[in-house]
């Protein structure tokens, strides 16, 4: 990874037909940080990572996507520099968990790196040559084969919308490790939670109003 990807957000405001989901909402999240986002339910966390993630055009506001050595990133460029990890983010329930790997390599035009890929599963903690279909994973297991798919890539910028929600406390001990990693190595890291363990791991906040 080279230089970084800087994350820029001014007045961001987002409304669907009458309802105001939130306005006025800004902040940044530089390389090697960890900008946290909370709110109450409903208060427009997930609605905040999809507008920032590129999925979701806001009502008002921008969004700029910066190189740390100078030069914005195209909006039809943003996909291929972030990762995102999110409830509604499915997996193909039918293929094992190295064969989803395969599928998401090949997607994104990476070539499928077996000997990455099961060094990447060892390290979310799953079993590379285990055969069985994800349809039939634990809701703990689906979530670290999410998060092994989200940094398949390496992205610059990684979207973690309650990534601990269905961790056990080993899991969330071992997520909290991967995010240190992330942000060590420079990548920018925006993490949607109400979980108070999850909030001290930000370097930078951004509180939604209920």
């Amino acid at each position: 990874m080279v230089g970084g990807v800087r994350v820029e957000f001014e007045e961001l405001a987002k409304r669907f037909d009458l309802r105001v989901v939130f306005r006025g909402v800004s902040g940044r999240a530089e390389p090697g940080s960890v900008l946290v986002i909370t709110g109450p339910n409903g208060s427009g966390k997930s609605t905040l990572m999809t507008i920032l993630c590129g999925l979701v055009r806001p009502t008002r506001g921008t969004i700029r996507y910066l190189r740390a050595g100078g030069g914005e990133v195209p909006r039809h460029a943003w996909r291929e520099h972030l990762g995102i990890v999110a409830p509604a983010m499915g997996l193909y329930g039918e293929l094992d968990a190295m064969e989803n790997l395969r599928f998401f390599s090949t997607v994104r035009g990476l070539g499928f790196d077996e000997e990455r890929c099961r060094a990447l599963l060892r390290e979310v903690g799953l079993d590379p040559d285990r055969t069985t279909p994800v349809a039939g994973f634990s809701t703990g297991m689906h979530q670290r084969l999410k998060i092994a798919q989200a940094v398949l890539h390496e992205p610059e910028v990684l979207f973690l919308d309650e990534p601990g929600s269905n961790l056990d406390p080993a899991g969330q001990d071992w997520l909290e490790g991967l995010v240190e990693r992330q942000r060590e190595g420079g990548t920018t890291v925006i993490l949607a939670t109400n979980d108070r363990r999850e909030m001290e791991w930000g370097t930078e906040h951004v509180a939604l109003p209920g």
